[in-house]
């Protein structure tokens, strides 16, 4: 399990010095173990390249998987001993919407080890694609993202949904209305947050109307766009609703109702299909239930504000 544990470490740092560092064990033990496993499993995991670290093999790739499976199973041990003694303890690893993560996961986190204080958590954030990639390779447990064309394999629980809304900066002359129709925005210059799948719901709410936005510019970071919108680029459109009114260099944004009935996002939690679960995923799960609902949302303004 120790050698599985180094190839893991060494195939997602590409170096043994990386690897080294980060569990905390020397160069020459990880080279050794290495090694080790390549002879047991008459494979070759690494290709070497002098002075610029190593490259999985397409092998290593596929049985770098299994061995986080491996590895997981065997830290589950731990978990189902706990779960005899209905406790819930362990280490879980939870990826979130990088839109979401700045409001959604500091508190949800931080709760969730108050009331259960012998638990793990790793936070890891990215874009709708990687959470499902990371739930896939066994990186994460569980992930928070949006319903966002969820394949077959993976389960979804909706939380709360999310209205889309128009944000502008507090002196565009939209800014004083209580609700702006999809047609207004038709020549105004738009700031497109260009993430997969995020894109494409965007669009979707003008090609319902037979309108083509006028693109000005596009970023894949959600304060690019609001700090581009408060200097007056032009406007965007949003769904998550910050509880701060201001972009990152301190300009006023304001958020407008979009009018008409526009098909929002919603916020749940993505799992892989299994047939168990653990006490402490189950519990994760009801702790997200409990914080994440149309009521409210960690970090953002509730609906009934907006």
């Amino acid at each position: 399990m120790k050698q599985l544990e180094y190839f893991v470490a060494t195939g997602e740092t590409g170096s043994i010095k990386l690897a080294a560092n980060k569990i905390s064990i020397s160069q020459p033990s990880i080279s050794s173990a290495i090694s080790h496993l390549e002879r047991e499993l008459q494979v070759q995991l690494f290709v070497r390249h002098h002075a610029q670290g190593l490259t999985l093999t397409s092998s290593g790739r596929t049985l770098i998987r299994e061995a986080k499976i491996l590895l997981r199973q065997a830290d589950s041990l731990y978990t189902v001993a706990a779960e005899l003694n209905n406790k819930v303890v362990g280490r879980i690893s939870v990826g979130c919407m990088i839109t979401l993560a700045p409001m959604i996961a500091p508190e949800l986190g931080y709760e969730f080890r108050q009331k259960y204080p012998a638990t793990k958590m790793r936070m890891m954030e990215g874009s709708h694609e990687e959470l499902l990639d990371g739930l896939r390779t066994v990186e994460t447990d569980i992930a928070i993202s949006y319903d966002l064309d969820i394949p077959e394999d993976i389960a979804f629980e909706p939380l709360a949904s999310l209205p889309p809304h128009i944000l502008l900066s507090a002196n565009h002359p939209f800014a004083h209305k209580k609700s702006i129709k999809i047609e207004e925005l038709k020549d105004e210059p738009m700031i497109m947050l260009n993430l997969p799948h995020t894109k494409e719901y965007f669009m979707s709410l003008f090609e319902t109307k037979g309108i083509t936005p006028t693109i000005a510019s596009q970023a894949t970071h959600q304060e690019v766009v609001r700090t581009m919108v408060a200097n007056n680029y032009g406007f965007s459109i949003a769904n998550v609703r910050p509880k701060i009114s201001t972009a990152l260099d301190g300009k006023k944004l304001v958020s407008i109702r979009l009018a008409g009935r526009h098909k929002p996002m919603q916020i749940g939690i993505m799992t892989l299909i299994q047939e168990h679960k653990s006490r402490l995923m189950t519990a994760f799960e009801e702790h997200c239930r409990s914080l994440i609902s149309d009521a409210a949302i960690p970090g953002m303004t509730s609906l009934s504000k907006c």
